[in-house]
């Protein structure tokens, strides 16, 4: 069992997972994350990502060898470093500020032998173009020779129990050979298996490939449901019949949208690469954005056009919306198509109701909604009910039974009153 010091930077959806392996396999670790809210929270022993429980975070800390704080003089001594800092896009370019924060901040702790990695996803070229030449300047030493720095692109999947950050395989690169067998080695002790990359650019790109052949095969299924409505066909079988076939076909579902930070995020950023570089478009992201991106906008639509079938005006109606997070059975509420259909609705002057037992932050505040519980009454209550995201804890007997119209934009109820995307 080792008894390195580890330095996790960010304490969200990607560093928190990591931090808490890091401890179980013998790390001491400190965590260090600029949201003080968040950072008390983990102090109680408390966690706000779902695939981390309350009561490993409390485990953790009983160790004695989990810390989390918000001071970066809290990290000094560390062995190895880890940045899991998010990186939006703004105004359609990438915003690789946190980044260069994390660099600044840990780079005067940076000691000859230390290993340093980048998780946090990201175009091409930053980890050696960006990330390399601050931690060199700030701390004064070379990487390669005085310290390993590395590539090391984040695989993490919100509310998935059977491939966590432990049985996923982790792709590894470094600056030098010499680095990636540091990176190789570090995670070798965290993982079930790493995949070694011949360069941190090869690696950075993996990242930016594995969410963009989603991207396009969502947005591919998408746009197929609507041509398939309209030509009277069945576009859920239609998958069925087709997902029949063993070989040279992969199943995806059509649904109100993409969310998180993979989709609707990193093609973006190798699109917006390729753009800078080369100077030409990266078309099929760009047509896949297009497509997802209207995705709650047709929801709305096919929502209007079902009440006004039933004499319902869309700004007179009382709306029930199931699922505020981006996906199945996760509290992560990024980028979620739900909020774009909530807005979309409240825009209009409807009053719209929200349930999600997962999501217990308040991401609705900015517009006119509600948060309630599913119940039979709050169904009964609405003129329609629309499930964007499809929990295992959303009752459909009981939404089925007491709803005058269903919006099942996930295939999964049925009944005389429910519609599919």
């Amino acid at each position: 069992m080792t008894t390195s010091r580890l330095l996790v930077v960010g304490q969200g959806y990607v560093g928190l997972p990591l931090a808490m392996r890091a401890v179980e396999a013998g790390y001491d670790v400190v965590g260090l994350d600029v949201d003080e809210g968040r950072v008390k929270r983990l102090r109680d022993g408390d966690s706000f990502v779902e695939d981390v429980a309350p009561a490993v975070v409390a485990a953790a800390l009983a160790t004695g060898r989990s810390r989390i704080t918000t001071d970066p003089d809290d990290a000094a001594g560390f062995d190895v470093a880890v940045v899991t800092v998010p990186t939006p896009m703004r105004a359609g370019r990438p915003d690789l500020s946190y980044i260069e924060d994390a660099a600044h901040a840990i780079g005067p702790l940076v000691t000859p032998g230390s290993l340093v990695v980048l998780e946090s996803t990201t175009y091409p070229g930053t980890t050696d173009e960006l990330f390399v030449p601050i931690l060199e300047r700030r701390s004064g030493l070379t990487v390669g020779r005085d310290v390993a720095v590395g590539y090391s692109p984040e695989r993490i999947d919100p509310g998935n129990r059977t491939h966590t950050f432990a049985t996923t395989p982790k792709i590894v690169s470094g600056i030098t050979p010499s680095c990636l067998d540091r990176v190789d080695a570090f995670y070798a002790t965290l993982v079930a298996a790493t995949v070694r990359a011949g360069s941190t650019r090869v690696a950075e790109l993996s990242k930016l490939v594995e969410n963009t052949f989603r991207h396009v095969n969502v947005a591919l299924v998408n746009e197929l449901a609507m041509f398939a409505r309209d030509l009277g066909i069945d576009v859920w079988e239609t998958l069925d019949a087709a997902a029949t076939k063993p070989f040279g076909f992969m199943r995806f579902s059509p649904g109100p949208g993409v969310g998180g930070h993979c989709l609707p995020i990193d093609p973006s950023y190798l699109s917006w690469a390729v753009e800078q570089r080369l100077g030409r478009p990266f078309r099929f992201v760009e047509l896949a954005n297009d497509v997802n991106d209207h995705m709650p906008s047709y929801v709305v639509d096919r929502l209007e056009h079902a009440l006004q079938r039933r004499g319902v005006r869309l700004a007179e109606a009382r709306v029930l919306l199931l699922g505020l997070a981006y996906k199945r059975n996760s509290s992560d509420a990024r980028e979620s198509p739900s909020l774009a259909v909530v807005e979309l609705l409240a825009a209009r002057g409807v009053d719209v109701a929200v349930a999600d037992p997962h999501v217990v932050e308040d991401v609705v505040t900015a517009v006119a909604a509600r948060r309630v519980t599913l119940d039979a009454e709050e169904v009964a209550a609405a003129d329609a009910v629309v499930l964007l995201t499809d929990h295992d804890a959303f009752d459909g007997d009981v939404v089925v039974a007491n709803a005058r119209y269903v919006l099942d934009t996930r295939h999964r109820w049925s009944g005389d009153a429910v519609e599919h995307l």
